[in-house]
This record gives C-alpha cells, structure tokens and sequence, in this order.
C-alpha cells in the first residue's frame, strides 16, 4: 500500500522565513495600494522564492498495515470459580477467539486475571490489563472485551484514567436475581489479653433472603463455644474467651441457604493473638537459704511478673513466748492470698517450704483446687521435703509427681537431660546438654525420689530424678528435686542454663503453646503450608488435611530432631484447612483470613457500567435469568469494524475500532523546488513582472 503526502525542509531557520514573508507581503500590499503594474506577478515570485527556500517534496511511503490489537480480559479470578461461572468463561472465550479471527486483521491478546494472585485485595482486571499490554502501542488498540461477573476492585474513576480510547466492551457472567448469603466483619481485635474476654462485631447479609432469624456457629479453635440468633443485617456482639497465648483462631459460620452462590463466604475467620498482660507469680519461701535470693532476683527482673513473696521468716518451732500482736505491724493477708484470690496467680512456686503449721491445710486444698481447675504449680525441694515434715505429706502430695523415698544424695554429679527430656520442649536442645559431661557446672544435693507419673526431663545422681512435669486436671505441676540452681546463677565454675530452664518451665507451666509436648501445629506461606508435630512418642500418624471445600488429604511427617517431625503441603485453594492427627487439631488459613473476592459474589453491571458506556463500549449479560443451557451455549454479540469517530456497539453488535496502524517499508522523495526546473519557474515569474511593469513605462 502506498501513501503520498507533501513535505516541507526549510533551507532557512523559520523566524527568517517568517520575517521574509511578512516583508514581501508589505511590498506587495503598498504595490497594490499605489496601483503599481505587475504587482500581483511580483508577489507571485516572493511567494515562489519563500516557497524555494521551504524546500517543499513529494513524498511517497510504501507502507505495510498492521494488525489491530484487541485485548480479551478473563476474569478467572475466585469469584468467577463457582456456579456456572468457569463453563461460561470458557465457552465465551472459545466463541469470541473465533469471531475476531473471521473479522480478519485483527491481533486478539488474551489476558487471564486472578489465577496467580493471592487476590488479597480483590478482582485487579485494569491492572492485568495493563500488565498484558505493556508492550503494545496503545494507538494500535481497537477494542478491550472483558469477560467477568463485575465483581472488580480497580475500576479507574474516570474514562481519563483508562489509559487507552478504544471502546470497552464488558460481558457479564452469571444470571439475574442470584441469591448468596455472607458474612460481614464490622470489628474483628487482632489481640487480646489471655484470660480476658473481648467482643468481635459481625453481621449476616442475605440480599433477598426477608427478614427471618439467622443462626450464627462461634468456634474458637475449632471448639464450638457459641451460638447466636440475629436478623439479617443486624451487629451481633460476639463475645470471646482468650484461653491462651499465641494465636487463637476464631470461626464464625451461618447456615447456607437453598439455591445460593456458595457457601466459602458463610464463613469468617479471626486470628486473634492472646498476650498476657501482667504474670502474676506467688511466691512461697520456707526456710531461707542461698537460692531464695535468686528467685526473687529472677521474678523481679522481668517488668511484665508481679510478684507476691510470702516468707517464712518465723518457723513454730522457735517460739519465744513474744505476744503476735508484737511480730508484726502488718499482718500478711494469707486468707486473702490462698482464699479469694487464689485464682489470680498464673504461677504459684514453693520454694524449700516444709509443711508447717504457718499455712493451715485449708489453704493448701486450696491450692490443690486451684491446680486442678487449670493452675501452675512449681515445687523447688529442698533437704525438708525428705522428711515427714515435707510438703508432699500434705494435702499437695496428691498432685506431686515424684513421691520421696526417705535420703538425700550429697555428692557432686552434673545434671543431664534424660531420653524423655531430649524431646520434651522444655528441655530439648538446651545449651551445653549435647556434650558428655554436659557443659554446666556440678550440684551438690538431690532429693531421692520415685516418680510416680509424669515425665522426668532432667536427671542427677545416678541417673535419679531431678526435674518432673506432670499434668493434674486441668493445671499443670513441676518437681525440682534439688536447692543447687542457685550455684549457676552465680556462676560457679561456668554456672549453666537456669534462665533458659526456668523460663522454658514457666512458660509450659502456663500452658504457652509453643512449649506444649504433644501439639500439631502449621503455619502458611503463600500458598504452602508448613506442619510440624511436636511429641513424645516414638511413632507419629499421617496427618487428615481437610480443605475448605471439605476435599481430604494426608501427608506423612519427616522425623527431625527429637521430639520433632516435620512436612510441608501444597494448598490448592484459600480459606481455612484443618489438620488432624489422632485427638490433635490445627486450624491454618490460607491466603486473606477473609479474601475481598469473595466477601460479594453476586454477579452486577454496576460496577463498569459508567466507565464502558463513557469510553463508547457496551456492556451486556451473556446468560439468560435461568442459566446457559449444558451446553454452554451463550448470547454473545457480533463484532464489527468501526471508524475512529464511529459508534462503537449497539443491542446486539461490539465494534473493533479500526487504527490503520502500519510500518514504512520505503519511502521515495522528489524534490519540488529545486533543480533547473524550479529555478526557471522562479525566473519566469519575475521576467514577467518585469515585462509588465516595462509596458506600463512605455
């Protein structure tokens, strides 16, 4: 195809040609005004040599039309995934590739949006538009045609912002007079203080759904904990326990109604991570020694313990006949400590405390209560506990772990971490313990006991027990069967790990789940899920992973390190995934906790309506009300070619606007004033005003 214009190359810088031009028009206008002859022919020749001097050419452009660009956009993203969505999708673009291939010059880019994105933020169509014709020029784009069901999140505000003037068709999945039930989150806390309660805000949308009762299922942990009966659109307050440190995950479900979209979103997920605010710590220390120091040093240190210390500073053995209204000017409140408010500690420890007349036994069942409702328990012995005026003769004997035997051991041995405690959270890879000897100091004095339940994690002299964890109901116990750890807070010869052993049993005494011995745990990156079994047995079960669509797989765990076995797992869709593994279970969500695609999946126009129309597309349904027939079959419009200024759709056609893009393959010049032919062109003219202007003398 060839194409002829005329162009210009002045010979001269364009204010001079300007200034030439409005001179010679001077002259020729004050010629005309006198009535001078051959004035015309002399402006005649200005204009010739102002021509000359503009170097004017006949240009001729062998030119190659391109292609026209129409950009096809799938919305693939989770919305378009249910009902008869995918099926539509997957007709209209089989049907459309061949319809703009029979239009002929026309170049279809596809553009898939949704498939690789976590869609955390919602349906991007305009940025995968973008992203897909980086590459082409947007004058060679005749027409985007999206396919989706409206749910779009990065609609521009203005026709300005597209980008791009070709027109925007949009044809719209799903059918009129869908119904989806859906559950909204008004206030959902990310933290909260662990044995507090907070309130989650949340409301059922039901659009058409009337005004009946809804029923709303509370799980935290995947426990059912309640149930709440609200109308549609109405703010259920939702209150919720937080029994533990670390995340707690809470799950809201209503019940799905018949004929609707999908059930993914009749679900909420809040993770919400319990913090404690302030430990609570009772101290209890019997006879004073050089470790008593050491503890109240330890609890001291940390800003989040409080610290209640109750000291026996006055055994009844050593009465002196002093009246008790002279002891003391305060009396310590003890009914107050082991009564009322027992169940305010987090952790109650016993240090070297023999059983006394101090406190009386009421207040130990007290303490044997509190255990067994979920309470910590820490009991450090000392040379007392071996005798009959031990605390295990008490009414604490029956939730101590390890029953004496009668002896001690003084001699110096190194402590080590026994089989059980190698895989036992508390004292699994502690610092020192993989030497032989470990590489801490050495003790002194040992309680021999008998273990009687538990695990022994820690071993002393001959191989007895040093350190027994136990669970009572719902509480927690530990036995510390020596009064030596005070030599490595000191240092003594090196010291060893103490701040790491005490803190690791507090922490387990509390119930953190990082330090439980038996748990399941998982955690997601992306789309991969990491799974990690903490335990003391020896033989670990495949673990149930169940997806939110209620698909079920397994996968087997990789021993690691004692204690440890480890496996990672693909996930193939978002939402919640529950794993099991005999009594054991792990919520992880994957993906947004609740993803804005499918917060509303009722298919819509309103959307891309405004900004279709403004850029002179169309925008139409593809679906009858009923549904596309099995098929697949659609109503989809014809396509034709259109002009730029021309209208770009109508009731039942889309327009392709054509560009008439091309590439010069060649170009030929041919100069106009240049040359002999030129110059005696200018020359005439002037001989001519000249002969004029010579006549009129004569």
């Amino acid at each position: 195809m060839n194409a002829y214009s005329l162009a210009f190359t002045p010979l001269v810088a364009p204010w001079l040609m300007i200034a030439l031009g409005v001179c010679g028009a001077i002259a020729v206008a004050l010629a005309l005004y006198a009535r001078r002859p051959g004035a015309w022919l002399r402006g005649l020749g200005l204009g010739l040599m102002l021509l000359a001097l503009g170097d004017p050419s006949f240009v001729r452009e062998d030119r190659e039309p391109l292609k026209d660009t129409v950009a096809l956009v799938l919305d693939t993203s989770g919305s378009q995934s249910i009902a008869e969505r995918p099926k539509q999708v997957a007709a209209a673009r089989a049907e459309l590739e061949k319809r703009f291939g029979a239009l002929g010059n026309v170049d279809v880019r596809v553009i898939e949006s949704g498939r690789s994105e976590a869609e955390a933020d919602g349906t991007k169509l305009f940025s995968a538009l973008n992203a897909g014709l980086a590459d082409v020029p947007m004058e060679r784009l005749g027409a985007v045609v999206m396919v989706t069901d409206g749910v779009v999140h990065d609609v521009p505000e203005s026709v300005q912002k597209l980008g791009f003037k070709a027109p925007l068709h949009v044809l719209t999945t799903g059918h009129e007079g869908e119904r989806d039930r859906r559950i909204e989150l008004v206030e959902a806390p990310r933290f909260g203080i662990v044995g507090k309660t907070l309130t989650l805000e949340a409301r059922v949308v039901d659009p058409g759904g009337g005004r009946a009762p809804v029923l709303l299922h509370v799980r935290r942990d995947g426990a059912e904990i309640a149930r709440l009966r609200g109308l549609p659109g109405e703010t259920l307050q939702i209150p919720v326990v937080i029994e533990h440190g670390g995340p707690n995950v809470v799950e809201l479900e209503v019940e799905t109604v018949p004929g609707e979209l999908t059930a993914i979103n009749n679900k909420a997920v809040v993770t919400v991570d319990g913090v404690r605010d302030k430990l609570k710590v009772l101290l209890v220390s019997g006879q004073p020694h050089n470790g008593e120091r050491m503890w109240r040093n330890l609890l001291r240190s940390d800003a989040n313990v409080e610290l209640v210390h109750f000291t026996i500073l006055r055994p009844p053995e050593k009465q002196d006949g002093t009246p008790i209204n002279e002891l003391s000017l305060i009396a310590f409140p003890t009914a107050d400590l082991f009564g009322r408010k027992i169940k305010d500690f987090d952790l109650i420890i016993f240090d070297r405390y023999s059983n006394q007349s101090v406190l009386p036994s009421i207040y130990l069942e007290n303490i044997v209560r509190y255990v067994n409702e979920g309470g910590a328990l820490l009991l450090a012995a000392g040379p007392d506990f071996a005798t009959a005026e031990g605390i295990f003769f008490s009414p604490l004997g029956r939730i101590a772990p390890a029953r004496p035997t009668g002896d001690l051991v003084e001699r110096a041995f190194r402590a080590r971490v026994s089989d059980a405690g190698k895989k036992h959270p508390v004292t699994r890879g502690l610092p020192g313990a993989d030497a032989e000897p470990p590489r801490w100091s050495d003790w002194f004095r040992q309680v021999n006991v008998t273990a009687t339940r538990g695990q022994s994690v820690l071993t002393g002299a001959g191989d007895r027990p040093l350190l027994v964890l136990s669970r009572e109901g719902k509480g927690r116990v530990a036995e510390l069967l020596t009064d030596q750890m005070w030599l490595w807070a000191r240092g003594y010869e090196g010291g060893g790990p103490y701040l790491e052993i005490l803190r690791r049993l507090a922490h387990w005494l509390m119930k953190e789940p990082d330090l439980e011995e038996e748990i399941l745990r998982a955690r997601a990156q992306g789309k991969q899920l990491r799974i990690e079994r903490q335990t003391l047995k020896d033989r670990i079960e495949p673990v149930t992973i169940t997806a939110p669509s209620g698909a079920v797989d397994q996968v087997t765990l990789a021993p690691g390190e004692p204690g440890l076995a480890r496996a990672t797992y693909e996930a193939r869709e978002l939402g919640l995934y529950k794993l099991t593994e005999g009594d054991l279970t792990a919520l992880v969500n994957v993906g947004p906790a609740n993803p804005r695609e499918f917060q509303d999946v009722i298919s819509t126009q309103d959307r891309l309506r405004d900004i279709a129309l403004a850029s002179g597309g169309t925008i139409r349904r593809i679906a009858a009300s009923d549904g596309a027939d099995a098929s697949g079959a659609l109503t989809l419009p014809r396509i034709a070619s259109v002009g730029a200024s021309s209208i770009a759709g109508g009731a039942d056609w889309i327009g392709v606007r054509r560009t008439d893009s091309h590439v010069v393959r060649g170009v030929g010049v041919a100069p106009l004033a240049l040359g002999l032919a030129g110059l005696a062109v200018l020359l005439a003219a002037f001989v001519a005003a000249w002969m004029a202007e010579g006549r009129r003398r004569a």
